[in-house]
């Protein structure tokens, strides 16, 4: 006897066969849907592109954070080291000073204004009339 297929009917594959056969195709078609069902929802897309902008983000502001404060190690180490070659350089400055003697001059000539301040003003006077007539001089040429 032959079925619709014309194999005869020894070569009818078993029942079980069959079955199992049916929950693999089932077990296809169910993933194939669920696929399918995830490239429909938009909405959960979106929502997953956006957590991984989201993370993207966070990373690039850590790794930023993390430059920015090596930097600024970086430049407090160099204030730092500025700042002490300054120190140093002032106190010699300053050693200098006293030692050359210059700080007691001028002292000394504080002291002096201080006590005949005539000739100061007298000095200045003189400079304040030297920048009258050149500016005198200058408004005539023109």
């Amino acid at each position: 006897m032959t079925d619709k297929n014309g194999s005869s009917s020894e070569s009818k594959p078993d029942v079980a066969a069959l079955r199992a056969e049916i929950a693999q195709t089932r077990a296809d078609l169910g993933e194939t849907v669920q696929a399918l069902a995830a490239k429909a929802d938009v909405k959960a897309r979106a929502k997953e592109q956006v957590e991984q902008t989201k993370q993207k983000v966070k990373a690039q502001a850590a790794e930023a954070t993390q430059k920015a404060r090596e930097a600024a190690v970086v430049a407090s180490d160099k204030v730092r080291t500025v700042a002490s070659q300054a120190g140093d350089k002032a106190r010699g400055t300053a050693t200098h000073v006293r030692e050359s003697g210059a700080l007691n001059k001028a002292q000394g000539t504080r002291e002096q204004v201080r006590r005949n301040p005539v000739p100061f003003a007298a000095v200045l006077a003189a400079g304040v009339a030297v920048i009258a007539v050149i500016l005198i001089v200058r408004g005539r040429r023109r």
